[in-house]
């Protein structure tokens, strides 16, 4: 089967155990950079008679050798194809045998990144989700958990796989990892790298040798990194109880990554721009990045290492909770209102669109063709927020009391879903049946509230829904815990928050002795991944704003009120007086949280006024919601602007640049009144600080505004020749261009920017940057001619002759394409079917844009 040939569909209920058992794998791998060759061992035992021995391995595996317990197999009972190889029953001995094989594999053809390849002189792997079977002849498949001793064979001076470390000598190096994995877990890195090292000393006495590996030059700038695996490493044991297990653990940072990282065991292979930071060169958003996803791959190592998924369907298992996980340990290191907040935004920018478009899919499917385009919001932001509800619904002690369970009972296993359900109903005696289609049913709940008020009693009734979604037309009820708090006409609380539990289609809840009618603050914390809606004006939602308790309810009523007055100006209307009267007030609160005031103060995306347009029936104009949101931002600063000017000098921060929550939050809301400013200063202010600053968060926020008021060609030209060196901000160099171009330009300066010779295209990170940058600009993308989607699906094309998974995921800002115009729908549908027209195209990016296509027809 060639890469383009359809791949058959893989559905969860055609799942069966591997009929053997591999006992230990021993791997000799000698590095070549044409000729790299991999002689393994297998150690296998038969639990099925009559069983054939299939193992993966993909058609660039050149066979050199086979053996049997020492013995060449008769040649017919060899069968290979491009996907596998497979040795019939009849050539297999009884009991346990030896399958030994040697192939040969050219890493430095390998621009998929997928297996073993090379990134700069460096070789390292990247093997999740079916990436070994571009290595060696195996059964690729996660509930194949063995032992692994690796022994490297290269002249390169840094030779590195899972586990511990054996013996190191001239050229050679034997690894072993004692605890059983899944082969998607093995990692292999071999080049001329140096270590930023420390050591951590676990609460049993183990003491662990960290190092942080990256090429030489850029040790300067893995310190933070360092200090955020120590503090992950601390986290984990206080609050969960778990403690590293192995004598060393390494990160390794690579410029080539398809994605921003990867759990290996032991050997955690990183995307460089997730570890590489200095204040010169990283953003204060990069800084809390690198911490999150440090955390998060750290945290894999019992919720999805020590216990894996038992296939690919119950991939959400292993990803939804180390995302919940380490959402907690950033709520913990920073604040947590204002995490709760971001995890939200980014819920909604990413899922919420993907559950409402024609990818919409649970967060654990039923089927799919290709897994690598699973790797989803789905799959991680709503598997946590599944994984919140459940906490939510057992309480903290009852959550605690299941995940030690769940850690006692699955430990070196490769559970499932109901697995995880079945030690939350053993833990806390609840049942779960109906909680279970969270994972099951795709698409987001929609939940109207009424309300009834009579004689000192408030009646809240919920009816929920949710819309139909491709292959599901119909969904029951869900179980969906609805946070609410009662306030008093002059703000104080009169009921504080009770969680409510909605379980049926309709419900109604009722509040008792109550002197006044209160004001319902409902959903507070974002209790549930749904949309709520329910009859507010904007007074009512400016009082919220104003006094509610819950930080969520509060910014989330600013967001409304925000958003009632952009979608009525996007609509020709008149709208957006008592916001910016609302949101005044708040900004003047000295006493609050800096970074609360700076996201209330940060306008709503036009992403997401087009989606709360298409919502409300409308068809979104890309250009009358720039238009719109534009002219908000200018009234906001006319209003505000002593007010705006004194924020910007006082939140100045003041000494040597620190990535701390509180220097960055006071970073934050000076950014945020700088960019309002910017709408009538005409960017004198935003000049000032992009020649004066000290570190790369506030220079980049003034190169925004300046490229957004078309003034910015000298500040890139200087940022260039500064920079021109260093490819983490040169990938920041070309995004913010494309994504702050005025929008009737960006696609021409996108175009421009691909014409130059540093846009290396086949590098993930720049590529990304691009055309990432160019895909969030929401009215250049959408331009009305249909340039931004013929000049992104001709680098689709390029792209997935190349590396298919970066092309399949890049394609998905194709998604929203049905909700527009008709010109631009033709424009759209022209070129998803131009992309689909090619011969050749992988199957990654074949079944995204068909499942597209499909579902704008």
């Amino acid at each position: 089967m060639s890469q383009t040939d359809p791949q058959p569909v893989q559905y969860l209920a055609d799942y069966r155990p591997w009929p053997f058992v591999l006992s230990e794998t021993r791997l000799d791998v000698t590095l070549a950079p044409r000729d790299t060759r991999v002689r393994a061992e297998l150690r296998l035992t038969s639990q099925k008679a009559g069983a054939d021995l299939v193992l993966n391995g993909g058609k660039g595996l050149r066979l050199m050798s086979l053996t049997i317990d020492g013995q060449q197999p008769d040649p017919a009972h060899v069968i290979r194809d491009d996907e596998r190889l497979t040795i019939t029953a009849a050539a297999l001995p009884p009991g346990t045998f030896i399958l030994a094989t040697e192939v040969g594999i050219d890493p430095a053809d390998n621009t998929a990144f997928e297996g073993l390849y090379l990134s700069n002189g460096i070789f390292c792997t990247q093997c999740e989700a079916e990436g070994f079977r571009h290595i060696t002849f195996y059964p690729d498949r996660p509930d194949v958990m063995t032992t692994f001793a690796v022994t490297i064979r290269s002249g390169l001076p840094v030779l590195l796989s899972n586990g511990n470390p054996v013996s190191q000598g001239p050229g050679v190096a034997e690894w072993h990892d004692p605890w059983p994995k899944p082969c998607y877990l093995f990692a292999l890195v071999a080049g001329d790298l140096v270590a930023v090292s420390d050591r951590f000393t676990t609460r049993s006495g183990r003491d662990v040798a960290l190092n942080v590996w990256v090429r030489p030059g850029d040790q300067d700038r893995a310190g933070f990194a360092m200090q955020s695996l120590i503090k992950s490493m601390k986290w984990d044991e206080d609050v969960y109880g778990r403690e590293y297990d192995l004598d060393v653990f390494n990160i390794v940072a690579v410029d080539d990554f398809n994605m921003g990282a990867m759990e290996n065991k032991g050997l955690n292979i990183f995307n460089s721009k997730l570890v590489l930071a200095s204040p010169e060169t990283a953003t204060d958003a990069d800084y809390e990045r690198i911490e999150s996803v440090i955390a998060h791959e750290y945290f894999h190592n019992w919720t999805g290492n020590r216990i894996t998924c038992r296939d690919w369907f119950q991939l959400c298992l292993k990803e939804g909770l180390t995302v919940f996980r380490d959402q907690q340990f950033t709520s913990d290191m920073r604040s947590a209102a204002v995490k709760r907040i971001e995890d939200v935004q980014a819920l909604r920018a990413r899922q919420f669109r993907e559950d409402q478009g024609p990818l919409a899919h649970p967060p654990r499917p039923d089927h799919y063709e290709e897994i690598n385009n699973f790797y989803t919001a789905t799959v991680y932001e709503k598997g946590a927020e599944v994984i919140g509800m459940l906490q939510r619904l057992v309480g903290g002690d009852g959550y605690a009391k299941a995940l030690d369970l769940y850690f006692d009972r699955h430990d070196g296993e490769a559970a499932t879903i109901e697995d995880w359900l079945k030690v939350f109903e053993d833990a806390t005696g609840r049942d779960l049946a109906q909680f279970s289609r969270w994972y099951t049913d795709a698409g987001t709940p929609i939940v109207e509230m009424d309300e009834d008020w009579q004689d000192g009693s408030l009646t809240l009734t919920f009816r929920q829904s949710t819309p139909p979604t491709p292959g599901q037309p119909v969904k029951p009820a869900r179980v969906i815990p609805i946070a609410v708090g009662l306030l008093s006409p002059n703000g104080d609380e009169v009921a504080k928050t009770r969680v409510l539990e909605l379980t049926e289609d309709g419900q109604s809840f009722t509040f008792d002795g109550l002197s006044v009618r209160p004001v319902v603050s409902a959903l507070r914390g974002f209790s549930a991944p749904i949309i709520l809606r329910r009859n507010m004006d904007d007074a009512t939602r400016a009082f919220l704003l104003a006094h509610d308790a819950d930080p969520f309810a509060r910014w989330e009523a600013g967001r409304e009120l925000a958003l009632s007055a952009l979608t009525t100006l996007s609509t020709g209307g008149e709208a957006g007086s008592d916001y910016v009267a609302a949101i005044g007030a708040l900004i003047a609160e000295e006493g609050t949280d800096p970074a609360f005031r700076a996201l209330s103060l940060n306008l709503p995306g036009e992403e997401e006024i087009a989606t709360r347009l298409a919502s409300l029936g409308h068809t979104p104009d890309p250009d009358a919601i720039h238009a719109a949101r534009t002219d908000l931002a200018r009234r906001i600063a006319l209003a505000h602007e002593p007010l705006l000017g004194r924020i910007y000098d006082e939140m100045a921060v003041t000494g040597p640049y620190s990535p701390d929550a509180a220097s960055a939050a006071r970073r934050a809301l000076r950014i945020a009144a700088l960019g309002l400013l910017g709408r009538i200063d005409g960017g004198d202010r935003a000049a000032v600080l992009f020649g004066a600053a000290g570190n790369m968060t506030e220079r980049m926020a003034a190169l925004g505004i300046l490229l957004r008021l078309g003034r910015g060609a000298e500040a890139i030209s200087a940022l260039h020749d500064e920079f021109a060196d260093n490819r983490l901000v040169m990938d920041k160099w070309f995004s913010i261009q494309a994504m702050a171009a005025p929008p009737q330009d960006a696609v021409a300066i996108a175009r421009e920017l691909s014409a130059r010779p540093d846009f290396d295209w086949k590098n993930p990170n720049r590529f990304r940057s691009l055309l990432g940058g160019l895909a969030a600009n929401h009215a250049g993308f959408h331009a009305a001619d249909g340039s931004g989607y013929g000049f992104t699906a001709d680098w689709l094309i390029r792209m997935d002759a190349i590396n298919p998974q970066i092309a399949a995921r890049m394609s998905t800002a194709f998604e929203t394409w049905p909700r527009y115009d008709a010109q631009r729908r033709d424009h759209a549908l022209a070129a998803l079917e131009r992309i689909a027209s090619v011969e050749g195209l992988s199957r990654n990016t074949r079944e995204m844009v068909s499942r597209m296509i499909a579902g704008g027809r």
